[in-house]
């Protein structure tokens, strides 16, 4: 859920343009490949997959330095296996078991949302390309002239930008979906359906819907109509954590070594609030490979269970899309569809693999000290071991965007726009480098090892990692703009930037603007007082003198809002970004009126630089110098400006 890498805290940004091809519309998924004949592979079976897993967990947990994890596998209706590692409690030493232990789940806790909703469309009370005004008691405002639906929802595709404000509701510890939904509209910066960009308020209003709709409070929805039907006793998406599931509940850890953290409450709580265990996670995967059903209970019907699956948006047919809800994956030669799910503490995933009637649950209780988590590692050597596969030899095709095309600088169309958070967002820019042998380097896109992936062209405008499987597809649209669409399920893509907006750029003009006025500042009084020390007497009127005051306050409060204003939501970011809601909304007003204040004291800047030019007295560098002054105070403020830090809201 956390914006990732969000995230451990999360991942963020980007914007639309225009695009040649048609995004697709919701077309039946294109057909899963044959399914891969395991004939080199181990026998699957509990104990092998032990033995595995237990030669290579521990070290993993060791590495990077997490406190405990816990693992199901389920296959042809029945568990496989299930087995927890490492320690739920650091402190009291207490063991992970897959049936009484709960994790976070994080954003996994969108599958039961969007599985909330098909049950809702089942019964014919909520139709997936209706304006979702038509459900609820306020209006997402219009833009684009185009309503918001459902299925945009599920897809991803709202078009609303990155939010984080009010999400979490850490400080209170209490939740209020319908209040949240209320108050905290994201901005729509794309075109409803037209664009992938994740979003955890989406979620949260489909699951406000639910509750609309069906008249009970969401979390009740989801104990009535799958948590008990399927038989999930240790799972709940109530926050405060009941009673009844605190015995049980793993701490969640920053690093293993480190202190446990407190529970984390989010506000958005259809997006990422459930705590389940491994075992109560095997029923829902069961369910939903078997047509909706879990031996005499039935939580979807299987028509219903197909098109969940089966029915694919995406960008261009040969990138994994994004099903209703389920993220698509293509991977040792099978069709796979599933969920990741981040809070900033836990990490899990889940992958069903429906032509091999096969579900695959994992969690890990801390961030570790990795750059990565684990378990996507763990996921692929699992693959690697039992479901073999060689990447087939694809023949290279000369047609398409070469690596020159396609080098440059891009953004993800997860990000924020028209908020303060694009002072985060807007500076995740992955840089796309063309090597001499054809070849491309993603800086952002790095192996095991830590080190940028060598991709190579096979034509079209695709590039397949050197030694392995995944793949970049870039298209380029009439007027020359390039995205770039990665391997993911289609819940972003990114986006290449015109010079004009470099993130690195407009960093580099608000760090020399600010660091030129702190030197003025600091300069000031040193050069007054050797002056003092030394009778030197410039002769400047009451006017000149007022001027130069003037300025040197300008630049005191312009650098005051910009670095106080940041360093409250860095220092909210680092408590946490369950803690970013309007309780800093006092400290960003007064931020705000202290740049004001500068903007307005910057024009007697300017009106200091030209008299210092009109003035027979001042010297060549002192002009020079009063100039800069004035520039570096309009580079600053407009630094501000584009990072939305005067938007009377203080949205982030």
């Amino acid at each position: 859920m956390v914006a990732g890498k969000t995230a451990s805290a999360f991942v963020w940004a980007v914007a639309s343009g225009v695009v040649c091809l048609a995004l697709s519309t919701f077309a039946v998924a294109k057909p899963a490949p044959p399914p891969v004949a395991p004939t080199s592979a181990p026998v699957m079976d509990a104990r092998d997959i032990e033995a595995f897993f237990d030669g290579l967990v521990p070290l993993q947990i060791e590495s990077n330095d997490i406190a405990g994890m816990t693992i199901s596998i389920v296959k042809d209706g029945k568990v496989l296996f299930a087995k927890g590692y490492g320690f739920s409690d650091v402190e009291a030493r207490s063991d992970v078991s897959p049936e009484k232990t709960l994790f976070r789940t994080g954003s996994i806790t969108k599958l039961f949302t969007w599985t909330s909703v098909m049950q809702l469309v089942e019964q014919g009370k909520v139709d997936l390309d209706a304006d979702v005004n038509t459900y609820l008691d306020f209006k997402i405002p219009p833009a684009f002239g185009k309503p918001v639906t459902l299925r945009n929802l599920m897809t991803h595709r709202g078009g609303f930008q990155e939010t984080l404000k009010n999400l979490g509701a850490q400080r209170s510890g209490k939740v209020d979906l319908g209040k949240y939904a209320r108050e905290n509209i994201p901005g729509q910066i794309y075109e409803p359906g037209s664009t992938p960009s994740y979003s955890n308020y989406g979620a949260s209003l489909a699951g406000y819907i639910v509750e609309r709709v069906s008249g009970e409070p969401f979390d009740a929805y989801v104990e009535a109509h799958i948590f008990k039907p399927l038989g999930m006793t240790n799972s709940t998406v109530r926050q405060p954590l009941p009673k009844e599931f605190e015995a049980n509940m793993s701490k969640g850890y920053a690093l293993g070594s480190g202190e446990a953290q407190d529970f984390e409450i989010v506000n958005g709580y259809p997006a990422g609030s459930q705590s389940s265990t491994a075992i109560d996670m095997t029923k829902f995967m069961m369910a939903h490979l078997n047509g909706g059903a879990l031996e005499q209970a039935r939580i979807l019907k299987p028509e219903t269970t197909a098109l969940m699956h089966n029915s694919v948006t995406a960008i261009d047919p040969r990138q994994n899309g994004i099903a209703l809800g389920f993220y698509e994956e293509t991977r040792n030669g099978m069709r796979i569809i599933g969920h990741g799910g981040d809070t900033v503490y836990f990490h899990s995933d889940l992958h069903l693999i429906p032509s091999q009637n096969f579900g695959f649950f994992v969690s890990y209780n801390s961030a570790g000290r990795g750059e990565g988590s684990p378990r996507s590692p763990l996921w692929r050597k699992f693959l690697d071991r039992y479901f073999p596969y060689d990447v087939p030899v694809t023949e290279v095709k000369k047609s398409g965007l070469t690596a020159a095309d396609v080098a440059g600088s891009y953004i993800s169309t997860r990000r924020a726009d028209t908020s303060a958070l694009r002072l985060f967002t807007e500076f995740s820019q992955p840089t796309v480098t063309a090597k001499e042998d054809g070849t491309i380097v993603v800086d952002a896109f790095t192996g095991l090892n830590g080190q940028p992936v060598s991709w190579v062209p096979l034509g079209d405008g695709v590039f397949r990692s050197k030694f392995g499987q995944e793949k970049l597809i870039f298209l380029s649209s009439a007027d020359g703009q390039i995205r770039m669409l990665n391997g993911g399920a289609g819940v972003a893509i990114y986006q290449r930037l015109p010079s004009t907006r470099n993130g690195m750029a407009m960093l580099g003009i608000f760090i020399a603007s600010a660091g030129f006025l702190l030197w003025n500042l600091i300069g000031w009084p040193v050069a007054a007082a050797v002056r003092r020390h030394y009778g030197i007497d410039q002769g400047w009127s009451g006017w000149e003198r007022f001027l130069r005051f003037g300025s040197m306050a300008a630049s005191a409060a312009v650098l005051t809002f910009v670095i106080g204003f940041g360093g409250v939501l860095v220092g909210a970011v680092t408590e946490g970004p369950w803690s970013m809601d309007s309780t800093l909304d006092p400290q960003l007003h007064l931020m705000q009126q202290i740049g004001i204040g500068g903007a307005v004291a910057s024009l007697i800047a300017v009106l200091n630089a030209f008299q210092a030019w009109s003035n027979p007295i001042r010297g060549m560098l002192g002009r020079i110098k009063e100039t800069l002054v004035a520039l570096a105070l309009a580079g600053v403020l407009w630094f501000a400006w584009k990072m939305n830090m005067f938007d009377a809201a203080v949205r982030f």
